[in-house]
C-alpha cells in the first residue's frame, strides 16, 4: 500500500501536537484496514523472549496508547507488540497544557505529560474488550502523583490487571513526576521488585499463568546507578529492563526553538545516548537479563543497532510523528536484509554482538 503521511504530514504537523496525537489514538482505536504496504513478517524476524513467540521484534512503546484504547490499530501497521500506558490506580489529569513539543529541526519530541490517563478500571476493560485472538500485549503502569506509598500503586495495578496483559512494565523512570526515578536507587528498587514479584506469586499461588514483570530506567544514570540496577535485577527473578525512558538532559546539537521546554526529551536525539546506557547496562548483567532498547529508532540500521547492543525486542514512538506509521514496516523489512547480509539467521543470534 502507498504511503501517504508524507503528504499528509504538513497537515497533520499544522496542528497543536497533543490535539495531533490524540487525533491519531482515535483513528488507531477504530481499527485500520489495510497495513500500509506490509505483507507479513520474515520469518527471521520471530523472536522468543520470556516464554513468549514475538512474530518481529519491533513493539509500539509505551506512551503512545495511554488508556489501552488502540492496540487492535497498532498491531494492524505491524508492530509486533504493542505496550499500552503508563496507567495509574486512580485516573487523573497530568501536567497543564502544553505539554507536548515537536522539535522538528531536531527530530525530536519533549513531552511533560505527567501520567495523564483514566485510570485502572477504563484500562482493564479496554484490555478485557480486545479480541480473543488479539495481538501481544504489555501493560506499562505507574504511581500516582499523590500516592503516599507509590510502590503500593504498581501492586495494584498488576494485580488489577493481571491475566489482561502478557506482560507488564512497572515504569519508574518518568521525568515528569516529582520524585519518581528515586525508586531506581537499589535499596527503593529492590524493595519494589520485592513487592510486585510476591503479588506476582500470589496470583500464581492461586492459580494464574506466570505473567513476566520487567522495569523501564531512565538514559540519565550514573555507572553506580546502571551497578546497582543490574545487581537487583539479576538477584532478583525480574525478567527484563526496557532502556530507556526520555532524557533530562538536553545535547548542545538541538536548534529547535523548543529546546529548553521542560519534560522528557526523546526522538532523534536519543539514539545515541540511550543506545550507549543499553550496552553499560548489558555489559553490568552480563547479559543474563533480557532487555528491550528504546530511543530514537527510525531505521533497521538503527534496531539493529539496539540489538546488537544488548536488545532481544526494540520499541519506537516519538519517530513515528516524522515518519508516520509506514515507519514500523520499513524497519522490520530493513532489519531482515540487514541480518541476512550479516550471516545471522535470527534476531537471537545478533544480540550483543557489538559490545
Amino acid at each position: 500500500m502507498l504511503d501517504l503521511f508524507p503528504l499528509v504530514r504538513p497537515l497533520v504537523h499544522a496542528l497543536d501536537p497533543e490535539t495531533a496525537h490524540n487525533m491519531t489514538v482515535r483513528f488507531l482505536s477504530r481499527g485500520l484496514s489495510g497495513r500500509f504496504g506490509d505483507t507479513g513478517d520474515d520469518p527471521i524476524l520471530a523472536t522468543r523472549l520470556f516464554g513468549i513467540d514475538f512474530p518481529n521484534p519491533v513493539g509500539l512503546a509505551a506512551g503512545f496508547d495511554k488508556n489501552a484504547d488502540a492496540i487492535t490499530g497498532a498491531h494492524s501497521i505491524g508492530f509486533g507488540f504493542a505496550e499500552a500506558g503508563t496507567v495509574t490506580p486512580k485516573p487523573q489529569a497530568g501536567n497543564a497544557r502544553p505539554r507536548l513539543f515537536r522539535l522538528k529541526e531536531d527530530r525530536a519530541v519533549i513531552n511533560r505529560f505527567g501520567f495523564n490517563n483514566k485510570g485502572l478500571e477504563n484500562f482493564a476493560e479496554n484490555l478485557a474488550a480486545l479480541p480473543r485472538r488479539r495481538g501481544l500485549v504489555g501493560a506499562n503502569v505507574g504511581a500516582n502523583k499523590d500516592a503516599a506509598d507509590r510502590t503500593a500503586d504498581y501492586v495494584t495495578g498488576i494485580e488489577r490487571l493481571y491475566g489482561l496483559s502478557d506482560y507488564f512494565t512497572v515504569n519508574i523512570s518518568s521525568p515528569n513526576t516529582p520524585g519518581l526515578r528515586a525508586l531506581q536507587s537499589r535499596a527503593a528498587l529492590q524493595d519494589l521488585v520485592d513487592r510486585v514479584l510476591a503479588a506476582r506469586q500470589a496470583k500464581m499461588d492461586a492459580g494464574a499463568a506466570y505473567v513476566p514483570i520487567l522495569v523501564k530506567i531512565a538514559p540519565d544514570l550514573t555507572s553506580t546507578d546502571i551497578q546497582d540496577i543490574a545487581a537487583v535485577a539479576t538477584s532478583s527473578g525480574i525478567d527484563g529492563l526496557i532502556v530507556s525512558n526520555t532524557t533530562i538532559t538536553r545535547p548542545a546539537s538541538l536548534t529547535s526553538r523548543h529546546k529548553d521546554e521542560m519534560g522528557g526529551l526523546s526522538g532523534a536525539p536519543l539514539m545515541g545516548p540511550s543506545t550507549e546506557v543499553l550496552k553499560a547496562v548489558y555489559r553490568a548483567t552480563g547479559g543474563k537479563v533480557p532487555l528491550i532498547g528504546v530511543g530514537g529508532i527510525a531505521s533497521g540500521a538503527d534496531a539493529f543497532a539496539k540489538i546488537r547492543a544488548g536488545a532481544s525486542l526494540v520499541q519506537l514512538y516519538s519517530m513515528l510523528v516524522y515518519e508516520g506509521p509506514g515507519l514500523v514496516t520499513r524497519v522490520k523489512t530493513e532489519l531482515a536484509m540487514i541480518l541476512k547480509d550479516h550471516g545471522f539467521k535470527s534476531v537471537a543470534d545478533a544480540v550483543g554482538t557489538g559490545i
